[in-house]
């Protein structure tokens, strides 16, 4: 997690009323240093493991934050925005069409394959692809787009009952029929380490993604350069066994009004 800055003045003066749609300058201020912070220990992290900051691609995920605050960040040099779920997805698409910046859009959670015709187009990555079924689904959908989003392969490296993708050996199995998908870009693999783990313990998790994707690469002939792994409590941890997507909300929002 993030360290704070010194003790916050008074800024009670400075807080808009609800529904005024002003942002407060304290909360601008704390979103620019939170984001810094973070593009540091990324960049840090980075270096641990042998390559450049710019080797990591940090996605902001705003999943439950207002426009106001994400607009902030964007300011800041944000450019890669995750969000969880489709409706709140297109609905802030949609609130934020007006931004003077281009900005990419992340699906990062579950998929409905009834959602998948609307995202498609609204999306440049799908990391959360959980199911061979999920995957031919979007194959097939994106037959007639001129440039159709990545994706990555979720995988449930944690062993997690509640979490969702393949299984180790479910992945491997059915490498060919992945392979068999040629119209959506295959572009690497996606994990989330187990609920209430430390950056340490949840290093395994991410090992094994890495050892996953080398092994699929041998099996499918895909490139899979993409290993998104890693938020706010273990991106440090993810970046060093080898993500080069890492998925931090709250460590952006950290200290923030609502």
């Amino acid at each position: 997690m993030i360290s704070r800055p010194k003790k916050e003045r008074d800024v009670s003066s400075q807080r808009s009323a609800e529904n005024t749609g002003v942002f407060p300058s304290m909360n601008t201020e704390r979103i620019r240093h939170n984001f810094e912070t973070v593009q540091r220990l990324i960049a840090e992290a980075a270096r641990r493991s042998g390559r450049s900051a710019d080797a990591v691609r940090l996605v902001a995920v705003t999943k439950k934050r207002p426009p106001e605050s994400i607009r902030a960040l964007v300011a800041c040099g944000a450019r890669d925005l995750g969000e969880s779920y489709p409706q709140e997805l297109w609905s802030k698409i949609e609130a934020l069409a007006d931004l003077d910046v281009s900005v990419r859009w992340h699906l990062i959670g579950h998929l409905q394959s009834n959602k998948v015709k609307k995202t498609l187009s609204k999306v440049r990555m799908i990391h959360s692809v959980d199911s061979l079924n999920l995957l031919r689904v979007l194959d097939k959908s994106a037959q007639g787009l001129s440039d159709p989003p990545a994706v990555c392969l979720q995988v449930n490296t944690s062993g997690e009952a509640s979490k969702h993708g393949w299984t180790i050996e479910q992945i491997l199995s059915d490498a060919a029929s992945i392979a068999a998908c040629r119209t959506i870009p295959i572009v690497g693999l996606m994990t989330m380490a187990a609920m209430g783990t430390t950056a340490e313990t949840a290093r395994p998790s991410f090992v094994r993604l890495r050892e996953l994707r080398d092994a699929l690469r041998l099996l499918t002939d895909l490139p899979l350069a993409e290993l998104s792994m890693g938020m706010s409590n273990d991106f440090e941890a993810a970046i060093e066994e080898g993500a080069t997507l890492v998925r931090v909300g709250s460590a952006l929002f950290e200290g923030v009004e609502p």
